[in-house]
Parts: structure tokens; sequence; C-alpha cells
């Protein structure tokens, strides 16, 4: 489970910038959190608004950056631990708007927890080489974190816990050193780290080649979930099945007794989103995984993305700690009935161009209190009260076209 991701110089962002999943002390939606004990409660949902080129989706991919970072040089050597992987490799790029930050290096600091660890994770690199690095580990409840290695250029020390192990310090400059622990020995707690990293899963429905991509499985409980799911959508179908020789998924329907085929294909943009979708997301709440998708809201109705985020927030379904982290410019469920005020946040370019990101929960009005959790949140937005899209007003109010 994601707990806090900090990161600096990653594309729009130059400023060090952090993206917080801890649950604020909030009255609403309180039976909606991801709990342990002794651990701060965690959001099950967080969505990222804003304009067009404001930073919404560099904040996901700085994100990905640093899970397919660690996890693709374990994967192109096929020694993963999980039968599915799905990521997507994202470029470290440097804001480039800044004569010092772009010889700069890109940071990543990331915590997360396990069923029993919280563990921090930093990684600092410039270009494709590794600056800086390091993992520690406490127990859940515990106050003193115990370090299990760090690494400054090609000096590598490691902590007590695996410290009489014979392990190499050597590596190449290019691979993280927890990937190249991962690869290469069998340590409890690498392995831990491991498998969580592996978990993420990372789509990007900007890029249209992502809905072709649809997960089929033999298993007869999951696809009845699955055509479950797509019924309580109102997806009328009644089963599906992949023909190997044509290479292509039918969606079959049952009209007065008799059955009838339909190539994917031929379904609408909003139905084969959704079969490509499902799976993912069914995958994740059943094992308890983080998703982060980019525009998750393209080609949906309003009621669908709604009740993909309800799935997230309902314990009964969510057992296990997923999270969704989604971009969305959807503004019909950017509201008080849906989410809590810690779970929406604003990306918006500042006046030198990098990207700012905060919170609902952050933000003052002009009598320096909290927004109400009572309020007209899309209202407010659309209206310029929350900063994050400084042209929209002018737009809707028709603008000055001189």
């Amino acid at each position: 489970m994601l707990c806090q991701f900090t990161f600096k110089n990653f594309k729009s962002y130059r400023e060090e910038t952090i993206f917080d999943l801890q649950a604020a002390t909030l009255p609403e939606f309180s039976d909606t959190l991801i709990t342990t004990e002794k651990a701060t409660p965690l959001l099950p949902v967080s969505v990222i608004y804003g304009p067009n080129g404001g930073g919404k989706s560099n904040l996901l991919q700085a994100l990905s950056c640093l899970i397919s970072t660690v996890v693709l040089p374990i994967a192109q050597l096929k020694t993963t631990r999980s039968s599915i992987i799905l990521h997507q490799a994202v470029d470290n790029t440097p804001f480039l708007l800044d004569d010092n930050s772009r010889n700069d290096p890109t940071e990543f600091l990331i915590y997360f927890r396990t069923m029993e660890n919280e563990f921090r994770y930093y990684l600092s690199l410039l270009k494709d080489e590794v600056v800086e690095e390091s993992l520690s580990r406490k127990l859940i409840g515990a106050r003193k974190p115990a370090q299990i290695f760090q690494r400054k250029s090609d000096k590598i020390t490691l902590g007590t816990s695996i410290k009489n192990k014979s392990i190499n310090t050597s590596v190449n400059a290019k691979m993280p050193y927890l990937s190249f622990l991962a690869i290469n020995y069998n340590i409890p707690v690498i392995t831990e780290v491991q498998d969580w990293f592996e978990s993420c899963i990372i789509r990007n429905y900007a890029n249209p080649n992502i809905e072709h991509q649809i997960m089929i499985t033999d298993d007869q409980d999951i696809q009845y979930r699955i055509i479950r799911f797509l019924n309580d959508m109102g997806i009328d179908i009644d089963d599906y099945r992949f023909d190997v020789e044509d290479n292509e998924l039918y969606i079959i329907r049952e009209i007065d007794g008799k059955s009838f085929e339909l190539p994917f294909a031929e379904e609408s943009d909003g139905t084969k989103k959704l079969i490509a979708a499902l799976p993912v997301i069914l995958l994740a709440l059943l094992e308890g995984r983080l998703v982060i998708i980019d525009e998750l809201d393209a080609k949906l109705h309003p009621k669908l993305l709604k009740y993909i985020i309800s799935l997230f927030k309902n314990t009964n379904i969510n057992k296990n700690g997923a999270q969704l982290v989604f971009t969305s410019h959807d503004m019909s469920t950017l509201k008080n009935t849906v989410f809590r005020r810690d779970e929406i946040w604003f990306a918006a370019l500042d006046r030198e161009h990098s990207s700012e990101l905060y919170s609902l929960h952050e933000i003052r009005r002009e009598d320096n209190e909290r927004v109400n959790s009572t309020a007209a949140y899309d209202k407010q937005y659309l209206e310029g009260r929350y900063g994050a899209d400084p042209y929209l007003q002018n737009m809707l109010s028709g603008g000055d076209w001189k």
C-alpha cells in the first residue's frame, strides 16, 4: 500500500513535490479508509485534476518512472516473482526550463506498507545512472527504522540484516542496487520489497493501444466476476471467449434464448475500454494492488467512472487494501458525495512554468478556513477558486477574443 511519494526535478516538476495517501483527520467517508493497527489509515482512492499541460500525467509518470526503473531490469532477466507484470517504461527526464535543473539529478522517495512492515526507498538518477539509493524498513508501529542498504555513487554500505550474507557490493552504475539484489539473491526483506514493486499496475488510457491489451483468464470465478461487474455497469453481456486461431475476442449475448457473438472490435469505445480495464481493476481488488491510471475517465460514462471509484471505497469488496490513483477531467465526480477532501488533488503550472501539486484539503478560503466538506467542489473549481485552471473561468465567460 502506498503511503507517500515525494519527487523532485522530473519533467514539469522542478521543486520537491509530495503526494500523500495517508488520510487526514476528516469526518467524511471514514468507513472507506484502509486501516491497519498501529498505523495511519490510508486512502483507497486519489484523483488528480487540472488543465492540460498542468502536470497531472507527469505526477503519475514520476511514480511510474520509479517503479519501472526498479522492476524492468528484473523483468528483462526473467527473475520476476509475479506472474502478471503490468508496467510501462517511463524515461527519467529532468525539468528542462532551467539551466541548473537540467543538469541536476532527479530524486524519488517512496514510503509503502506491506502486511507487517513500512519501507522507505530513495533513488536519485542523473541521466540514466544512479547517484544515490537507500532502503530502510521498520515494523508497523515501531519508531526507529533499520537501514537495509545505502548507496552513494559507487560506494554501497549494507545494513546489519543483510551484511553477513556474502553479498556483492559492486554493481553497474545504471542499475538500481535493489534490482541487483532481487535478481541475484534470495533475501526475504528484498523479496518483500520486490513483490510490492512488481504488484503495482500502470496503465495509460491516453494511449489507444492499451485498450487492445486485454487480460484473458480461464478461471471461471474471475470470468463470472468480470461479467457481473459489466452487467452492474449496464453492459449487457452473458459471456465472452477468445478464439486462438482468429486471435479475436468475441462478446456473447443471449437474445430470446439464442446466443450471438460479436467481435470485440465492433463494440462501442466505452464498452471496449471497460472490458479492457475491468480485469485489471478486479486483479487489483483481489490481490490488494496499487493501480495507476492516466485518463481513466476517457470514453467512460460518468456513472461508470463513479462505479469504479466505489469499488475501491467499498471495504466489503476492497478487502486487501487495493488503491486507485488516476487523473481525470470529469466534473460530475468532483463532488463531496464521491470523494473526501484529501482524496482530491490539483496540478497546475506556476508563473515559471513549473508544476505545483496540492490537495483540496490543503486549500484555505479567504477567511483562512479550509474548504468545507459540504461545498460544491465542481462549481468552485470551475469558478477558479482552487487555482488549478487559471484560464477556464475566462473561457466559460466568453473571454476576450480581440
